[in-house]
């Protein structure tokens, strides 16, 4: 039986009182031989206990453990049980199937140790009134139709990213055209002027630059001048980052925003 915090406290106090070793240890429901070493160290169970940095039994993979991080480095993503399975046709007899888990927690531990890095994100900061969001999403997969005819149609979707607040207009092409009309009715229904339009790097409102700056993006003139009109300042997320743009609901999620 673990012999707990709460208890020992409770033996040092009785102890402190009436000084007797066994009568202290029946009322913190000890044994005496276990009262008396925590009454002579004075320390709690937890103050006792030190994590251990060597095995207490030999290592049942080292035989064969670099052929499988040898695996392990050339596809990272391997599961620990498909490459236990492995190991075990490649050495016969060597493994039994009870030894799967004590695998699995090898792999586990060469993956923080040893694997590759994982990608780092970091929260986005929403405030109330600052940033909206527009995207384009195909809507197309819902299979509308009117009259008994498909109508393939886009939908611009804008998003306060604070509350969540959206509205989306229809559309037919990710044009500067639509972008505008969609912002526009947004701020209508929104009756309120954000100070951040965040947009991806769509031809509606960026396009390639040239020079010496290639590869990089610019905002479009009748772009600048829609949010200009408004008083709005432009951003774009991160090029080759689709991700940036789903981040913002799974903040609010946390924030126990709906």
């Amino acid at each position: 039986m673990r012999v707990t915090d709460q208890q020992v406290r409770k033996l040092l106090m009785e102890h402190q009182k009436s000084g007797v070793v066994g009568a202290a240890a029946m009322k913190a429901g000890l044994h005496r031989n276990t009262a008396g070493r925590y009454v002579r160290s004075g320390r709690l169970p937890s103050e006792a206990c030190r994590e251990r940095d060597w095995r207490t039994r030999t290592d049942p993979f080292a035989a064969h453990w670099s052929e499988a991080e040898a695996m392990l480095r050339e596809a990272p993503e391997l599961e620990g049980k498909a490459l236990f399975e492995w190991l075990c046709e490649r050495h016969p007899g060597e493994y039994e199937e009870g030894q799967t888990r004590t695998f699995q927690r090898h792999v586990r531990q060469w993956r923080a140790l040893r694997g590759p890095d994982k990608e780092v994100y970091f929260p986005q900061q929403h405030r109330p009134g600052v940033r909206m969001e527009t995207d384009f999403t195909c809507m197309n997969s819902l299979g509308v139709t009117l009259g008994g005819e498909r109508f393939d149609h886009l939908a611009c979707h804008d998003v306060l990213t604070y509350s969540n607040w959206e509205w989306a207009t229809i559309c037919h092409s990710e044009s500067l055209l639509a972008l505008r009309h969609g912002l526009q009715a947004a701020l209508v229904q929104l009756g309120h002027i954000p100070a951040e339009h965040w947009t991806d790097h769509s031809t509606a409102a960026t396009h390639e630059l040239g020079g010496d700056e290639r590869g990089q993006r610019g905002f479009n003139a009748g772009y600048l001048r829609l949010v200009g009109h408004f008083g709005i300042q432009p951003r774009t997320i991160n090029r080759a980052e689709p991700h940036e743009n789903a981040t913002r609901y799974r903040d609010n999620a946390l924030q126990g925003r709906p």
